[in-house]
């Protein structure tokens, strides 16, 4: 380190010229050099020496290099000083200590023979403090000088050569070399002044008489009183010495002592006693009478004490501050009534007392903490200082309050407030405690200053399901959309390291498409309709994750459990559902194609008959099925078991009760509301197969066929008008092309379903109509009537069950063929029309299809020739 310009030491004193500029420079380059070595030794504490009275701006030293910083750390380190007055400044750039106001070491340090100012040089990232000292040293800018202008004395014309008369002291507010140094007279006959040194130091001039006074031939005399220091170049001060020179009183007051000294504690109330001081004096009368009073003295000091005139007590009239001054010398005269004076001096020293509390000041907060710092980080400065002395300014700290803080005393007064153990935010997100200064005197003194450290989050937790796993009950049938339930997670950090974001990790096979998660709020939603018949649970795993670098998560499972509702309706296996739908959708039922059973006629009461098969998808009371017979013939011949499904005979079977019984049973089951299906079922009472089939293919026939005559009539008049006005249509659309040409009639497909044969599938079809009829056109030429067969096209499944060439089982044989020439056909299919004409000149005569024919009057047809 390096430092300052610094007075070079060990002048004898006197008037010494001026030393030139190159001199004191390569003194102060000296000085400096030294200093710096002597500073590295002492490596806690940097210290620089400078002259006072430096201008602003003036280099101190480079604290920066000194401290083992680079130009390039500056920036990141922060460098900056920490003083109660700002002296000094350092440089951002550089790191230099530079001087940033006047410096003048005698209003800093007084009489003190040294003077430094001490200040901490902070530095962050790590927090550190270092410790620095720079002396002032002083340089002649004060010149001494007299309390007063003049100094009156009468000395008696009797007084004896060798006589001494105190002048009192000059001040000179420089120290060492240059401070007082010594005083000179006039050149006079009568007087010559010599320098005497108090125990203290000060150095006082006295007046001594070299040759016996004749007031005769000089009543008085002025001369010069000139005190000198010892600086290049000396300053000096002068005083008048105004000597009157009175008649004889030849004995001057002598003091009992010519020192007193007295203690006085600092809070010793005004009035209050300091000492007693007497003189005597030999003379009697006028000139033995003695007067006390002061000499001359700072104005602080009269302000402070006074002496009774008569009695010479000198007491205590302003309160006193050891910290102020620690000590008083009162220069106290005695003179007599013939104007002889003594003089004695009294020293008043200042007792301590414990009147000071200690001064707690937090130089440096290192304000949040993040909560992962280490133990033993420095988070806080402390200076502290007590302006008692002794045990009354010795200090120690402590810390109030819980927290996971702990002081550490460093150098010069100074405390560090570190970390003791790890810090968690979510268990405390700031910490307050008091820095307790106590001293050490009776009784103890105490300040206090809070500290308050925040505490910084770092994303040290994850978030954290309230449950470890979720259930959900949703009804199936659920709208898209809707929000099958929440899950929330919390974190205990704050901020982004808090705020957590869900979405799904995973879960069952499948189940991925059943449900999605809203990130922000952890709302589960249905993607979809739950159905239960499908799938009745499925679990899905949701993860929150915090967003805090690098992040942390967590999963929780979710088990959605679909309910089931009563939305599939039973389903009957047996007797198959086509007899019954046939009948349902309204479409001519083929008893043949129907499954039947057959009962004796002998059979007894409770003879089973068949048994209703039927399931429901459903599930609990929704899946309950119950029987129940609802439409029969012979309602008391037959019943059904209510939970069995089970038919059978109520009473034994008569020969009144009818060849052929259609039973209608409902199924339901036990939702609500409550959905059934139909079961038909074909019964035949008969003793044996061979004599049931002619009551299927004869009775069915008619009554089946009757009972629906009307819906197919209907439906033929339709399709009959449709073709009119078409044929009518076309007609007149050829006639306006005035064409010659014949009528055309083209057949589509005519030999569909020849080819297909009777044993065409039902459902042979595309359209909304299940099956695809056939109608034969029969024109009489006499009347104009009209006749229609309709073919019934689920008499070919009839076919497949009865045997070959049974009678009336209405299927066509290669016997049985229509005549050629006597109709015209029409086939309708669905989406389709098809029509052959062919050539006769005989009367068309309607056909029958399995011995039973219908015949309907309708309009009659135009054909154009």
């Amino acid at each position: 380190m390096a430092g300052g310009p610094v007075p070079v030491p060990g002048r004898v004193p006197g008037r010494v010229p001026v030393p030139s500029r190159g001199r004191a420079a390569g003194r102060v380059l000296l000085a400096a050099l030294l200093l710096g070595s002597w500073c590295r030794a002492a490596p806690e504490r940097i210290r620089y020496a400078i002259p006072e009275e430096l201008g602003r701006g003036s280099l101190v030293g480079p604290l920066a290099r000194d401290l083992g910083l680079s130009p390039a750390e500056l920036p990141a380190r922060k460098l900056r000083l920490s003083a109660e007055k700002q002296y000094f400044t350092v440089s951002e750039e550089t790191g230099n200590l530079y001087v940033s106001e006047r410096l003048d070491r005698e209003e800093m340090c007084g009489e003190s023979a040294s003077c430094s100012v001490s200040f901490e040089a902070l530095v962050q990232n790590p927090l550190n403090v270092f410790h620095v000292e720079v002396a002032i040293q002083d340089v002649n800018d004060n010149a001494p000088r007299f309390l007063q202008d003049s100094f009156q004395l009468e000395i008696n014309e009797l007084t004896s050569p060798g006589a001494r008369f105190y002048l009192g002291v000059a001040e000179d507010a420089d120290v060492g070399r240059n401070s007082l140094q010594g005083y000179e007279l006039e050149a006079n006959g009568y007087f010559a002044v010599e320098v005497k040194e108090s125990q203290d130091g000060s150095k006082f001039a006295e007046l001594v008489l070299r040759r016996a006074l004749d007031r005769e031939s000089e009543q008085s005399l002025r001369l010069v009183l000139t005190a000198l220091d010892g600086g290049e170049p000396p300053r000096s001060g002068t005083a008048q010495l105004c000597i009157n020179v009175t008649d004889a009183n030849d004995n001057p007051p002598v003091f009992a002592q010519d020192r007193y000294r007295a203690s006085l504690r600092e809070d010793a109330p005004r009035g209050s006693t300091v000492v007693n001081v007497s003189a005597s004096d030999a003379d009697a009368g006028t000139n033995a009478r003695i007067t006390y009073g002061f000499g001359k003295m700072p104005a602080k000091v009269l302000q402070k004490f006074a002496v009774e005139a008569e009695s010479g007590t000198i007491t205590l009239q302003e309160a006193l501050d050891f910290e102020d001054t620690r000590a008083f010398s009162l220069a106290v005269e005695a003179r007599d009534g013939g104007g002889l004076v003594a003089h004695c001096k009294v020293v008043v020293e200042v007792l301590d007392v414990n009147d000071n509390a200690p001064e707690v000041t937090l130089t440096s907060v290192s304000s949040p903490v993040p909560e992962d710092a280490p133990a033993g980080t420095v988070v806080a400065l402390v200076k502290v200082r007590d302006r008692d002395s002794g045990e009354n300014g010795q200090v120690w700290c402590e810390l109030s309050g819980e927290a996971p803080l702990s002081i550490v005393a460093s150098s010069g007064g100074s405390y560090k407030v570190v970390t003791s153990s790890a810090l968690d935010r979510e268990q405390a997100a700031e910490h307050r405690v008091t820095v307790v200064a106590r001293d050490r005197g009776i009784p103890a003194l105490s300040s206090r200053t809070a500290l308050v450290l925040e505490v910084s989050d770092v994303n040290d937790n994850a978030p954290v399901f309230e449950e470890a796993a979720y259930s959900a009950y949703v009804a199936e049938n659920n709208a898209a959309g809707a929000a099958v339930l929440r899950v929330r997670a919390r974190d205990a950090d704050a901020g982004a390291n808090g705020r957590v974001s869900y979405w799904l990790a995973g879960g069952s096979a499948g189940a991925a498409p059943y449900v999605s998660v809203e990130a922000r709020s952890g709302t589960v939603y249905a993607q979809r309709s739950f159905d239960y018949e499908q799938c009745r649970e499925f679990a899905v795993a949701v993860r929150a994750q915090d967003g805090g670098a690098p992040a942390r998560s967590s999963t929780a499972t979710v088990r959605v459990f679909v309910l089931d509702r009563n939305d599939n309706a039973p389903r009957v296996l047996w007797p198959a559902a086509g007899a019954g739908a046939a009948a349902g959708a309204g479409a001519a039922p083929v008893p043949a194609a129907a499954p039947f059973e057959v009962v004796p006629r002998s059979a007894e009461a409770g003879y089973l008959v068949a048994k209703v098969v039927a399931v429901d998808a459903d599930a609990g009371r929704n899946a309950w099925l119950s029987y129940e017979l609802v439409q029969a013939p012979e309602p008391a011949l037959f019943r059904v078991g209510l939970h069995s499904g089970e038919v059978r005979t109520a009473r034994a079977v008569s020969e009144r009760d009818a060849a052929k019984q259609r039973l209608v049973a409902v199924v339901k089951d036990h939702g609500q509301p409550a959905l059934s299906a139909t079961a038909t079922l074909h019964v035949v009472l008969a003793e044996s197969l061979q004599e049931a089939l002619p009551e299927l293919s004869d009775r069915d026939a008619v009554s089946e066929l009757t009972s629906d005559l009307n819906l197919i009539l209907v439906a033929s008049l339709a399709i009959v008008s449709l073709l009119f006005v078409l044929t009518v249509i076309f007609i007149m659309f050829f006639k306006c092309r005035r064409s010659r040409s014949p009528p055309v009639f083209i057949t589509s497909d005519k030999e569909l379903y020849s080819s297909l044969g009777s044993k065409a599938p039902y459902n042979y079809c595309s359209s909304t109509l299940p099956l695809p009829y056939s109608y034969e056109v029969c024109l009489a030429s006499e009347s104009g009537q009209k006749d229609f067969t309709f073919l019934r096209p689920g008499a070919a499944a009839l076919s497949d069950r009865l045997p070959a060439g049974e009678p009336g089982s209405g299927t066509h044989s290669g016997k049985d063929p229509h005549s050629p020439g006597s109709s015209a056909q029409v086939s309708f299919f669905p989406g389709s029309l098809s029509v052959d004409l062919r050539e006769s000149s005989s009367p068309l005569l309607p056909s029958g299809i399995g011995g039973q024919t219908a015949e309907l009057d309708v309009a009659s047809l135009l054909i154009a020739q």
